[in-house]
């Protein structure tokens, strides 16, 4: 989201925000000496909270809540997205005190909108209050172009933010990314959200762990634990995608639900009881194993509600997603016999020898997981 700041010093309104590079600002409005601090800070708050109201209808959208039926999660959700058109009235006619109270909003978005609204009443500056209207349409705007898949300008913030489903034109781009380079490009990162980024990647991973397993013998659920003995990598979750790749979940299907999970453990939810009581089952086994054992502490385990950082678990599995291609590649270069006349027979240099056999391993690995994800492509619409 973006947020909003007063600089005393310049009597300055400002806004900044991320793009997963680093952060950007801009001044909004420069004010004259003597203008009331408070009720700026007043002004910078809620815009802020604005912002994060906007932005949550995008990483919470509609689509991802199941029904729209009325009074439904989906259908609250629908009505915050369509309270955009109100906003900008709603900073310029604000509720207002009246007998020592004030009428408040039900919508976070447009709560935030009378609030900002207030604070420009007290400002009583026309100039501040034209600034304010033209920043909050940039932001609004921002957050409908990273619905339709545009990340440029204000928008790219969405690169930093989990959303629960994912925008085809993102995914589409994510995977030509990928197929560019199957080990994931840094622009993966900075110009796609990471949400769809991880759906295009989750199809990449089984593509990498076809290759893998088809030189290694195991099977493409296995491969990571075997790549684990050669480096030590983060297995659990790229296992646990092909898994449910292998049970015939979709990509889509796959990181969204393990996002959808991550963002609710985050909120504080409790998405899904049964799966919880399976895992208490599990707990309970360790805990009986460890409790005879004298070489370990009981305080040493305890049970993760979601297998992704629930305070960024897109972006979390994305780096996962690719740690496992890097996995399957390890594998695959373990078996995997280049031809001699690749290899430069009178180089006696170990260390550029051994950089040499490590470009043209990749280089095959990436050439083979080209093809494995060409061919099953249709899993990835």
């Amino acid at each position: 989201m973006t947020r909003y700041c007063v600089d005393p010093d310049r009597r300055e309104l400002t806004a900044t925000w991320g793009t997963g590079e680093g952060n950007l600002a801009t001044r909004i409005a420069t004010l004259p000496t003597g203008t009331d601090t408070a009720a700026l800070l007043s002004l910078a708050r809620a815009l802020t909270q604005l912002s994060e109201a906007a932005w949550h209808t995008y990483t919470h959208p509609a689509s991802a809540a199941g029904s729209v039926e009325p009074n439904s999660e989906g259908w609250r959700r629908e009505k915050e997205r369509q309270a955009f058109n109100e906003v900008t009235e709603v900073i310029s006619q604000p509720n207002l005190p009246q007998g020592g109270s004030v009428t408040v909003s039900y919508s976070p978005l447009l709560e935030s909108a009378h609030q900002a609204g207030r604070a420009l009443h007290a400002l009583d500056n026309p100039d501040l209050a034209k600034a304010v209207l033209a920043e909050t349409a940039t932001e609004l705007a921002a957050v409908e172009s990273a619905e339709l898949g545009g990340l440029t300008g204000r928008a790219q913030q969405a690169v930093l933010l989990s959303r629960e489903d994912a925008s085809p034109v993102q995914v589409a781009a994510a995977d030509r990314l990928l197929e560019q380079d199957p080990f994931g490009p840094a622009t993966l990162f900075s110009d796609i959200d990471p949400t769809a980024a991880s759906v295009a990647a989750a199809h990449w991973l089984a593509a990498a762990a076809e290759v893998a397993a088809d030189a290694s013998g195991q099977s493409p659920t296995a491969v990571l634990l075997e790549a684990d003995d050669i480096e030590a990598l983060p297995h659990e979750t790229p296992t646990l995608v092909l898994e449910l790749l292998d049970s015939g979940a979709s990509p889509r299907e796959v990181v969204t639900t393990l996002v959808h999970h991550a963002m609710h453990v985050a909120d504080g939810l409790l998405p899904d009881p049964t799966d919880l009581r399976e895992q208490l089952d599990d707990f309970e086994e360790s805990l009986a194993e460890y409790a005879g054992d004298d070489g370990h502490d009981i305080q040493d385990i305890g049970l993760r509600l979601t297998p992704l950082d629930p305070k960024r678990p897109a972006r979390d599995l994305l780096e996962d997603l690719l740690a496992g291609i890097h996995g399957c590649w390890l594998l695959h270069s373990e078996y995997d016999e280049l031809d001699n006349d690749e290899e430069d027979e009178t180089e006696d240099d170990e260390e550029r020898e051994a950089e040499t056999h490590q470009h043209h391993s990749r280089a095959r690995f990436a050439q083979l997981v080209r093809a494995a994800a060409a061919r099953n492509h249709d899993r990835l619409l």
